[in-house]
């Protein structure tokens, strides 16, 4: 009888992390939850960041718990949210660690497109614009004096891989997200770097699949380290269709085989990411992130269950338009809503109601973009990640979109990390 070889996947969220450890069986990846941990931006002198001390701690926790109950783990791998990176200056981390929903590139974002106008950074990179790019992130660094001396720029999990194994990588999904890889050549753009001023700490990027080191004689192996680009890889199509990947925020997207930079998808703020032996052409629309910020501000001790009753018994009309900037990162999200809906929200239901109507408005207003700018028209739209448990959330969105919702309540991130460093054990 062949003996079950065991990986691990670490995917990490920005609100929770956890350890799931994979194997085969019956011609199926079968998948166990062996450790969980709390995530969160903290504050810290006015500014959100991250503590990359108590991640790595957790991580390595987790580590441990997965190798009492699998003692033979073939691999590991790590997936993050994107965007946010650890700036080294030899192995000494520069710190804070910002984290993305820092308001610290209001004044960066002019300065770098007075340099590089938007549409010409789009036609280079195909990345949508958000915010918080890693482009207008390291433009922050450079007004503030935070990259002399700069050695490694590594992205979250490429800094956990480095921490665990001793090895700095630079992964090729993740690196789609920071608004300076080249669509056309997969490469970090020198024109770019170049017109920015940036330091060179961008060097070649490598592909999933890639084995970088060891920690504690387990294999540590790059996955799509962008934790979008392994949910992709994790969702069991049967058909190549449109996705939402559904959690703090709603990824909807689908596999193209190259990037599309025209001037619709530029207006429509699609991203072009990279995918395993693919390109995802898809859009960053707000998420769970709403329900989250109202739940522990309006009703904390309520369950979800008890949530989504109060919204389908409201009959509240009001939406909002669920991607406007008051809604990234208020200080009071209740607040947000009685401003945009004009005090129209009385009940708690009635706020609920309204936020899972305006997702479900801002995925179809997204799909009808998708399917102009793909010039193809598609009958299903598959829902992974924790949204796809919602199903008042999934009906709201197949009434909006008019496509047959294929929700898939599966751990899609972990799944997609898990395949990826099977193939690479093959």
């Amino acid at each position: 009888m062949e003996m079950k070889r065991y990986y691990l996947a670490i995917d990490i969220g920005a609100s929770s992390g956890r350890h799931i450890v994979g194997w085969r069986e019956d011609g199926e990846i079968k998948a166990k939850e062996v450790y969980r941990f709390p995530n969160g931006v903290q504050e810290q002198n006015g500014h959100l960041v991250w503590d990359v001390d108590a991640l790595l701690s957790h991580v390595k926790a987790g580590i441990a718990a997965a190798k009492t109950e699998f003692p033979e783990i073939v691999s590991l791998s790590v997936d993050t949210w994107a965007v946010d990176y650890v700036l080294l200056r030899g192995e000494e981390e520069v710190r804070p660690v910002y984290a993305y929903r820092d308001s610290r590139t209001e004044a960066a974002i002019p300065k770098v497109h007075e340099i590089l106008p938007f549409a010409e950074l789009y036609a280079k990179t195909g990345c949508q614009f958000q915010p918080f790019n890693s482009i207008y992130q390291l433009y922050a660094d450079q007004l503030a004096g935070r990259l002399e001396g700069v050695t490694d720029f590594l992205m979250i999990p490429e800094y956990l891989l480095w921490k665990l194994c001793g090895v700095k990588s630079r992964e090729y999904t993740n690196a789609t997200t920071t608004g300076m890889v080249n669509a056309e050549t997969g490469k970090f753009d020198p024109e770019i770097i170049s017109a920015l001023g940036l330091p060179p700490i961008f060097p070649k990027l490598q592909k999933p699949g890639t084995v970088l080191g060891e920690y504690e004689g387990i294999k540590c192996v790059l996955c799509a380290t962008h934790d979008t680009a392994s949910a992709v890889e994790g969702i069991p199509m049967e058909e190549n269709a449109p996705y939402i990947s559904s959690g703090t925020w709603s990824l909807l997207g689908v596999k193209t085989p190259k990037p599309i930079t025209n001037t619709a998808s530029r207006a429509a703020n699609y991203s072009n990411e990279g995918g395993v032996g693919y390109n995802r052409y898809q859009k960053n629309i707000m998420g769970m992130w709403l329900v989250n910020e109202l739940q522990k501000e309006l009703c904390s001790g309520l369950g979800f269950a008890e949530i989504v009753n109060a919204a389908k018994e409201s009959r509240c009309d009001a939406l909002i338009d669920a991607n406007a900037p008051e809604f990234l990162a208020p200080k009071s999200m209740k607040a947000a809503f009685d401003v945009a809906t004009g005090g129209k929200l009385i009940s708690i239901g009635d706020y609920f109601r309204c936020a899972y109507r305006s997702l479900a408005e801002s995925y179809a207003k997204a799909l009808a973009e998708l399917e102009a700018n793909t010039g193809k028209q598609y009958d299903r739209l598959y829902i992974v990640g924790g949204g796809a448990k919602n199903e008042f959330l999934n009906h709201l969105t197949a009434k909006a979109t008019g496509k047959q919702v294929i929700a898939l309540p599966i751990e899609a991130t972990a799944l997609g990390n898990l395949k990826i460093q099977m193939e690479a054990d093959l």
